[in-house]
């Protein structure tokens, strides 16, 4: 089960501070644990029922999360016995050199036969699964122009508390407190301003794959009411790459967003 707040993490910790975590204190450690930065497998003391309790849904993504390393293996030991020229006209990248690529937030992002990746990237979690997903399971549906809220996705409406709370929620924080935080962006990102979308004050499309387009919507805040920010999924995500990695995508991209800021002291 997930976590309803920081201090029902830390009820279950001995309270030792030990630091043998990396956290100065537990209930740092608890406060990483329900933001998912963390793992409640990673406190040394943990009981084995508190580890079941909390071990899974409070990380984020079910299997996927639990153990990153080892699914990622198997993704990459399934997409090696795939055609690489059948899957790069599929998904829209390209198969050149035995190398299958495709573009990621528009870098390249490659697997050669040996399921080795060929990229520039940063190799993480948020990027690899979602990558690797799309190259097996995506449908090569085109993409519409019809936007749905994560809640629309197949099973989106289970998720959608986390994904809001480590998604939406980081974005709308920087778009609050970083000025120029959308025109960055779409710099950075190869990303388009799309003027009255939903009728928000910004609409950003990105796209962190060839057949995923993600678009951001923030409202101003005005009087009596405050700032909100959403995003939305083209409606052939649930064909073209499928909830789990809808997840780590928005998420993801929060993330990095959010690291950057602060790299750069905003």
């Amino acid at each position: 089960m997930a976590a309803k707040n920081a201090m029902e993490v830390f009820a279950v910790l001995d309270k030792s501070n030990c630091r043998q975590c990396g956290e100065k204190t537990c209930l740092a450690f608890a406060g990483a644990v329900f933001l998912g930065d963390r793992r409640i497998q990673e406190c040394p003391t943990i009981d084995p029922r508190s580890r079941e309790k909390f071990g899974v849904e409070v990380a984020g993504v079910a299997s996927a999360d639990s153990e990153p390393d080892e699914y990622v293996g198997s993704l990459q030991s399934a997409l090696v016995k795939c055609d690489y020229q059948e899957v790069a006209e599929r998904i829209s990248g390209q198969y050149r050199n035995e190398e299958l690529i495709v573009a990621v937030l528009g870098k390249k992002f490659g697997i050669d036969k040996d399921g080795r990746f060929v990229t520039d990237l940063h190799v993480l979690p948020w990027v690899v699964i979602p990558v690797l997903n799309y190259m097996q399971h995506c449908k090569g549906l085109p993409i519409t122009g019809n936007w749905i809220s994560f809640r629309e996705i197949d099973g989106g409406k289970e998720k959608y508390a986390l994904f809001k709370k480590r998604g939406e929620d980081v974005f709308k924080h920087l778009a609050d407190q970083y000025t120029d935080f959308f025109h960055d962006i779409v710099h950075m990102f190869s990303g388009q301003t799309v003027e009255k979308q939903f009728e928000s004050d910004v609409s950003v499309v990105l796209y962190p794959l060839p057949l995923v387009p993600v678009m951001i919507c923030y409202w101003k805040a005005e009087e009596g009411m405050g700032a909100n920010l959403n995003l939305f999924f083209d409606s052939t995500v649930n064909d073209n790459l499928g909830l789990e990695s809808a997840f780590f995508l928005g998420t993801g991209l929060a993330q990095m967003l959010e690291k950057i800021a602060e790299q750069h002291g905003f």
